[in-house]
């Protein structure tokens, strides 16, 4: 007997099966063994069977390429979920959400000759973009002094070519969002010595440039971009940034363009995406901290959009890994959860820029990341599907650019010349091309609440926009007449009908030309709701009746 079995009970020591028990332990842990090898067997040989699915589902979480970045990612969205959900308020009615979300960046006061200035914008609208996010650069409009809008340098009104840009978007039936930065050397006392893009000594006349272009454009250009990126260097001048001064130069701005047109709209300077937070040059702060900065410092009321950068560096679009100190696409959600969490919900977030940087791989700058011109088109494409799908909070998204004038970022082999959609002579790029076929079909209503004058809603027959302070948002449409209708396509698996204050008729509804039966919820009778099966199917609403939003779940 083994030493080790000395000392125990006679009766154990006698017992049949005490003596058999080590034999049958090692059987047990052999099959078990065995078992786990077979699992194990069976999850491998599915992997592989399933490996095309997977890979694609790795691709959807993480937004890489790669198996290996893409099984990090799946770490990393593991652990993202250990950390507090953010908010984003997707059933929250939000205004100047539910537009046409194709922009694109332009630089049409660089281009000389009219002639190309026209074919850029038409080259715009044949891509099917709705927006053209223009620069109005104050130096170059107010150029030599207080009140002088003359450029003596050429010996004609700064204002020309800006007026023809104006009109070449009335004339391709495009909008404007018409940027307003860059002061002229005069506005301060060290000239450019403390920046080009410093602010100007006195705050007073920004607010006089910002009335004057807004009483120029008046009825023809209704959305403004006070600043860009004020959060980051060298946007700020020769010195750190400040929130609360920024603050106090979007309160004048915002303030004078509202009395010049009661009906502009006020859009934030765009946030640049960074973890900065540097006291020292390159000055810069975290966006998400100079953000609640900006809500201390009270700067909410002025303006009416909240714009940030989209780009998504190292990542695709469909990077869902949520980390702070992580800058990917899925950042403005962070945006938006600050937003909730400051009573700021009912505004938008539109991006002022996005895309992912088609470097050349002889150009050893690769600091926006690397993607080749057709993994370009694709993100572009995968980018507003995934926010018009996922994010009814946002709305428009500007790509990054459409053109540059000349060359010269190529000749100085910079990386920011890659980002375009046309080369300088007017050559479209795979991202063109895609964006142009990706526009051209019919829009869809993602999850999330959207209003009744939505984009991707058709309304056919008379209809009229009712005023209502019980409405949502104050706003609801009506039909005059029995055969009205509404068409819109949808992917979701419940579609809820907001009915106006006092709104009794009910239309008739059908799903893919079958008619099916709305029912009325039991707390609210103003909702009507009814199941579509996964996947994206075509709705009509028709008859005389009102609506006031949907909400897609």
């Amino acid at each position: 007997m083994p030493a080790g079995e000395r000392g125990l009970r006679p009766e154990l020591n006698n017992s049949p099966h005490q003596r058999r028990a080590p034999g049958r332990s090692f059987l047990t842990g052999r099959r078990a063994l065995c078992a786990g090898l077979a699992l194990l067997a069976l999850l491998l040989a599915g992997l592989f069977v399933w490996r095309q699915p997977l890979r694609a589902w790795l691709v959807n979480l993480s937004g890489e390429k790669d198996l290996l970045p893409q099984l990090k990612a799946l770490g990393d969205v593991s652990a993202g979920l250990l950390r507090p959900a953010v908010q984003t308020a997707d059933l929250t009615p939000v205004q100047f959400a539910g537009v046409n979300p194709f922009g694109a960046n332009v630089f049409l006061e660089q281009e000389v000759e009219p002639e190309k200035r026209e074919l850029a914008v038409k080259l715009a609208a044949d891509a099917g973009f709705h927006w053209l996010r223009q620069e109005f650069p104050w130096e170059d409009i107010e150029i030599s002094g207080k009140g002088d809008f003359w450029d003596h340098k050429f010996d004609h009104s700064a204002w020309d070519k800006y007026d023809h840009i104006v009109t070449l978007a009335e004339k391709y039936h495009l909008e404007l969002i018409v940027r307003l930065s860059n002061p002229p050397a005069w506005t301060r006392r060290g000239g450019n010595a403390t920046g080009t893009y410093a602010p100007p000594d006195n705050f007073a006349d920004y607010g006089d440039f910002v009335a004057i272009v807004v009483s120029r454009y008046q009825g023809r250009v209704r959305f403004y971009q006070l600043w860009n990126e004020p959060n980051i260097y060298p946007e700020w001048g020769e010195r750190p940034v400040n929130p609360e001064e920024y603050a106090e130069l979007l309160k004048v701005g915002a303030t004078r363009a509202r009395t010049a047109d009661p009906n502009v709209v006020i859009i934030l300077g765009a946030l640049a995406s960074t973890i900065e937070l540097t006291p020292t040059p390159p000055y810069g702060l975290n966006d998400l901290v100079y953000l609640q900065r900006l809500y201390d410092a009270g700067a909410a009321p002025y303006f009416d959009i909240l714009a940030m950068q989209g780009y998504g560096l190292w990542s695709g679009p469909t990077d869902r890994r949520m980390h702070p100190r992580v800058i990917n696409f899925s950042r403005p959600r962070f945006v938006r959860d600050l937003m909730v969490r400051n009573g700021d919900a009912a505004k938008p977030i539109w991006i002022s820029e996005m895309n992912w940087n088609a470097v050349p791989d002889d150009i050893p700058d690769k600091r926006f990341g690397q993607v080749s011109e057709g993994e370009q088109a694709q993100n572009i494409v995968l980018a507003y599907q995934r926010l018009q799908a996922e994010w009814p909070w946002l709305g428009v998204a500007n790509v990054w650019y459409l053109k540059r004038a000349t060359d010269q970022w190529e000749q100085e082999r910079k990386p920011e010349a890659y980002f375009r959609l046309l080369t300088p002579d007017f050559r479209p790029l795979p991202a063109y091309d895609a964006l142009a076929t990706y526009t051209a079909r019919p829009p869809q209503l993602g999850r999330g609440f959207h209003q009744e004058d939505h984009w991707a809603l058709t309304y056919e027959g008379n209809w009229q926009t009712i005023s209502d302070r019980l409405a949502v948002l104050g706003q609801y449409r009506r039909s005059v007449e029995a055969d009205a209708s509404l068409r819109f396509t949808v992917d979701g698996r419940q579609v809820t009908l907001i009915m106006p204050p006092g709104g009794t008729a009910h239309p008739q509804a059908s799903v893919d030309g079958r008619p099916i039966a709305l029912q009325p919820d039991r707390a609210d009778p103003a909702r009507l709701s009814f199941r579509v099966p996964t996947g994206t199917h075509q709705v009509l609403l028709a008859g005389a009746f009102a609506i006031d939003g949907l909400i897609i779940e």
